[in-house]
């Protein structure tokens, strides 16, 4: 056991050269460097962030909620069908063949079976409440936590100066104000994780579930690695657009159209500009450079910025899908479908059926379009994340 701890924390791997754990371990008086130990507690205080969340919801969020005459509502419910019912425990989606041969078992029309599908999926889907006091939630935390991280880095110097986050590194001073934010976030993010199993489902999952463990991840190896002051910048940059976001899928859900829909163009200009602009070209730029000058590179340097760059080409790819929907917020007047959309729609395919029968019956036999509720958007549909 000593043998595997040996290897896991070796001085080559983690620290600069000509530096040894042995010398972080004895600070000068009155000064106190990270310890790995020290966050073993977030992983209790994760628990207690989803016991605050419950308390929260149901306190706070549900009553808001009320006054905006926001209710849980019920989904149309699929028919009873043992046989339908046993495949869907199997799969949720099946392939054509399999519906071709339901259609055939049952003497259903194939859009029948499709449309029973559609209906039990969308049976398990949280209501519009739900996602209100999860947004609310979410949109508390980070307020909360980016008004911390602003206060306490306006003042630091290195906020101004990237260069300062390498000097002396890694004999640099915890502060309480440091500790403070990564215990924070760091539980949070726990609880993200825990939660994401029960939380709204989205076509997105895998990713999330990769940024909360590369979130995760960051946070821990910075601060065994001492690198805390870079690490406070990251985590701010990262929690600025998402207060924008949840703001504008609470004034969604509460059918607000357009503070939505300008709140969603607002948050994805600061989304752009914190995590396309200032995240690379300003944090990711110190890590990569400045502390190559000023520290030298060594092998846990290479791990560091794989993760930052891991994060980074998500955000690339979540500004492809948020500036879709923002860009047809700007020419259609409202938020459209969201890809990452977590509740289908069989209404659609009814209407066109609908609307056909009775283009049939037009005396002049000319065609009258079908009219879709863009009323229901992306927001609604779950949301673009977060964060």
């Amino acid at each position: 056991m000593n043998s595997l701890s040996a290897w896991f924390w070796s001085e080559s791997f983690w620290l600069p050269p000509n530096v040894t754990w042995a010398e972080l371990e004895h600070p000068p008086p009155g000064e106190e460097y990270p310890r790995a130990d020290q966050l073993l507690s977030c992983l209790p205080l994760a628990f207690g962030v989803l016991a605050v969340r419950v308390l929260f919801e149901r306190l706070v969020a549900k009553p808001c909620a009320n006054i905006l005459q926001i209710q849980a509502g019920e989904s149309r419910r699929a028919q009873p069908n043992a046989v339908l019912e046993r495949v869907f425990t199997s799969t949720t989606s099946p392939d054509s063949r399999r519906v071709e041969g339901l259609s055939k078992q049952l003497d259903w029309d194939v859009r029948k079976v499709q449309r029973w599908f559609r209906l039990r999926r969308n049976q398990d889907k949280p209501s519009t409440l739900t996602k209100f006091c999860e947004s609310m939630w979410r949109l508390t935390f980070y307020t909360g936590i980016f008004t911390y991280a602003i206060r306490y880095l306006w003042v630091s110097p290195w906020m101004w100066d990237t260069r300062q986050c390498w000097y002396n590194y890694p004999f640099q001073t915890l502060s309480p104000g440091q500790y403070n934010y990564y215990v924070a976030e760091l539980a949070f993010y726990w609880s993200l994780m825990f939660s994401q199993f029960t939380d709204i489902k989205r076509k997105d999952f895998l990713i999330m579930f990769v940024h909360h463990l590369a979130t995760i991840t960051l946070i821990t190896f910075s601060y065994c690695n001492n690198m805390l002051r870079i690490g406070t910048m990251v985590m701010c940059v990262h929690d600025a657009s998402d207060i924008v976001l949840e703001l504008a899928k609470l004034a969604n859900y509460a059918k607000y159209q357009r503070i939505c829909d300008t709140g969603f163009v607002v948050f994805s200009i600061v989304f752009f500009i914190t995590r396309l602009v200032i995240y690379p070209f300003w944090i990711i730029y110190s890590v990569l450079v400045e502390s190559w000058e000023i520290v030298g590179p060594y092998r846990s340097w290479w791990l560091l910025n794989s993760l930052l760059l891991v994060l980074q080409s998500l955000h690339v790819f979540w500004f492809y899908l948020i500036a879709r929907i923002a860009i047809k917020a700007i020419f259609k007047g409202k938020v459209a479908k969201d890809d990452r959309s977590d509740i289908e729609s069989s209404s659609e395919e009814e209407t066109d059926t609908n609307v056909k029968s009775r283009n049939k019956s037009q005396p002049n036999g000319s065609e009258q379009s079908p009219k879709k509720d863009n009323g229901t958007n992306g927001f609604t549909k779950g949301g673009t994340k977060d964060h």
